[in-house]
């Protein structure tokens, strides 16, 4: 990891900016298999898939068969460890129901929220190097608790024109309703768009590569919403002299094998806990059955030594890390002054595997420093408040005059008169 002792603020923007990329060919690329996804349907899906996955697909769903198939090749701790990681997962989603309460402004006019669960949702599994299927609990959970009718799932297959059955049995321990073996920026189209096969989504939820982020984007301007912009994963952890520096390495790691663009930043305030962590690094990336890919991921991730808790807390807040881990002697000191972050773990027994497996938090997280306006995804991801409104004769007496005054003076005359005829009526 590169190391920066105690930066200059005016430096601190450069240290904490992300890799960047050219998108122009990517945007041409994806721009131009969305169009045809769009104009040929599930033709175009099979021929994407026989060119990107290489695979010849005769059925694009997954069949009750797959999903049978898939219980007897999944062994029985990876089930439990499925299921009691659900259960968690449930459990805190569930705790985040909104009852919305009517509220009488004024006498006669009462103003409420109910929240609504958007029908149709399209989740993305990527395949790549890890079979995610933690990824499944994690967006299908919420999304089946917040009542949402049809829950599509688009993952990519095997060369064997299978999908993990890892995959397979988390989505019907999560409750999904259909399966596509579909990957890429083909899957995101076709959620997006509808094909003979699969079904078009209100929403699409889901991490992936730099293909299918872009994706993702594309459409959310005219076709469909997402969940949020999102870039490769990171990690920001605090650390100090306390800290245990073996703890420390293999969260910086747990990170970094995530893929070669992943980022990991370690902020600390002790010189010899570097020299510390350092050794620790080396010790366990040897032993990384992805150890190259981690390695590639440390060449441009970081260590920064600050003064003290005050620039270690300004720093990270105006990084706005995915992940955040303090693990400081003062660690729930630290939290209360946490402004942007997408989830944030406390203490030395907190790794960030807990959060991304079974601690029951969500860890499809807000990315590339969009934990400064984006959360994570909730129930609320799934759901949208809707707004009624009731007013009585006596309501329309209290504030008819307040409206008519200010439609006029917007010079929106109809809206003015349709207020008016009401308190005429009266």
């Amino acid at each position: 990891m590169n190391i920066f002792r105690y930066p200059k603020e005016e430096e601190w923007p450069e240290l904490l900016r992300r890799p960047a990329k050219e998108a122009s060919q990517l945007n041409a690329v994806v721009e131009g298999v969305l169009n045809d996804i769009r104009q040929r349907g599930d033709e175009a899906v099979r021929e994407y898939e026989e060119r990107f996955d290489h695979v010849c697909l005769s059925d694009l769903q997954v069949s009750d068969e797959e999903m049978q198939k898939a219980e007897s090749l999944v062994g029985e701790e990876l089930r439990q460890a499925i299921v009691h990681a659900h259960k968690n997962i449930e459990a805190f989603h569930a705790s985040q129901k909104f009852e919305g309460e009517r509220v009488e402004v004024e006498p006669g006019v009462c103003c409420w929220q109910k929240s609504i669960a958007i029908e149709k949702v399209g989740l993305y599994i990527p395949g790549g190097t890890a079979p995610l299927f933690s990824t499944v609990l994690m967006l299908a959970t919420p999304a089946r608790i917040a009542g949402c009718k049809e829950i599509v799932l688009c993952t990519p297959p095997s060369k064997d024109g299978g999908v993990n059955p890892a995959i397979l049995v988390a989505a019907k321990v999560a409750g999904v309703s259909k399966i596509y073996k579909i990957g890429g920026v083909q899957a995101i189209g076709a959620m997006a768009y509808g094909t003979e096969t699969v079904p078009k989504v209100y929403k699409i939820f889901g991490p992936g590569n730099q293909y299918v982020m872009c994706a993702k984007q594309h459409v959310s301007l005219h076709d469909v919403a997402i969940d949020m912009p999102a870039g490769p994963s990171e990690v920001a952890v605090l650390a100090d002299e306390s800290s245990n520096a073996s703890f420390v390495a293999a969260d910086l790691l747990s990170q970094a094998e995530h893929g070669v663009d992943s980022q990991v930043l370690l902020f600390t305030t002790s010189e010899k806990f570097i020299s510390w962590v350092e050794e620790e690094l080396d010790a366990q990336l040897a032993e990384l059955p992805r150890m190259e890919i981690a390695e590639q991921a440390l060449k441009h991730s970081k260590i920064i030594l600050l003064k003290d808790d005050e620039q270690m807390m300004e720093m990270v807040n105006a990084y706005a890390p995915e992940h955040l881990i303090i693990e400081t002697s003062n660690y729930m000191e630290l939290a209360e002054r946490v402004v942007n972050a997408g989830s944030v773990f406390l203490g030395n027994m907190t790794p960030e595997s807990a959060g991304d497996y079974a601690s029951g938090t969500n860890h499809t997280l807000p990315t590339s420093g969009y934990a400064v306006a984006y959360n994570g995804v909730n129930l609320d991801s799934y759901q949208r408040k809707v707004t009624f409104q009731h007013i009585t004769p006596d309501g329309v007496r209290g504030i008819g005059n307040t409206v008519v005054c200010m439609a006029e003076n917007e010079y929106l005359e109809a809206h003015a008169n349709a207020m008016r005829l009401r308190l005429k009526s009266l």
